[in-house]
């Protein structure tokens, strides 16, 4: 027997104009302690290519993740240093290492696993510090007053590529006069619903 439902139908309204996405792979973040075990003393990262975030770099140098079950070799150092180093990957990543990172905004490591890093002149044993990254958007005061947002709220997003539209929710917003206005997120994410870095995303106003 056929049964009628009711379906309510909400038109999306979108905040303009779209952000820039930028897809994350797994990566490192080095303090300059450990920066010195795997590379030797006194080494200075060698920038290769400029990031989309002001100031930040990806390097030459890489390094091999070790964990409990597997390695990622060859994996790529960001810059500049930092206080403390982390791991970003992603949950595909953790299955292969054998790891099972939280969900966490940068920098906010305590609690996390750690992993082993291998570099040309020396390895580092991290006892905490791999996360996989919450998505976010990076955003100058200018821009958060424009979106209507302010550091720390929670928004929606729409991504409106043919054939997997989707809506993130739950997106990190930062904002800072260092940052510039781009919307991060992982591999899996990014795979998901078929963005690429340079692609185009919405904050959804409201369903």
């Amino acid at each position: 027997m056929s049964k009628n439902i009711n379906v309510e139908v909400y038109i999306l309204q979108l905040k303009e104009p779209g952000i820039i996405v930028g897809v994350s792979n797994r990566h490192v973040h080095l303090s300059q302690e450990h920066l010195e075990v795997l590379f030797g003393e006194n080494y200075e990262l060698t920038p290769i290519k400029p990031l989309g975030q002001p100031g930040q770099y990806a390097c030459d140098e890489c390094v091999d993740l070790i964990g409990p079950k597997g390695i990622f070799q060859k994996v790529r150092i960001l810059g500049p240093v930092r206080k403390e180093s982390q791991v970003e990957i992603s949950r595909t990543d953790s299955f292969k290492l054998g790891i099972t990172p939280p969900v966490r905004d940068s920098g906010d490591i305590q609690g996390t696993p750690g992993i082993t890093l291998k570099g040309p002149k020396g390895e580092v044993v991290l006892d905490k510090g791999v996360i996989i990254a919450k998505r976010h958007i990076h955003m100058l005061p200018i821009d958060a007053e424009h979106y209507g947002v302010k550091d720390k709220d929670i928004v929606s997003v729409y991504c409106n590529k043919e054939g997997r539209r989707l809506i993130f929710q739950d997106v990190l917003i930062r904002v800072s006069e260092k940052f510039a206005l781009e919307f991060h997120v992982d591999i899996d994410e990014a795979n998901a619903a078929l963005l690429n870095s340079g692609d185009y995303i919405k904050i959804i106003e409201r369903f």
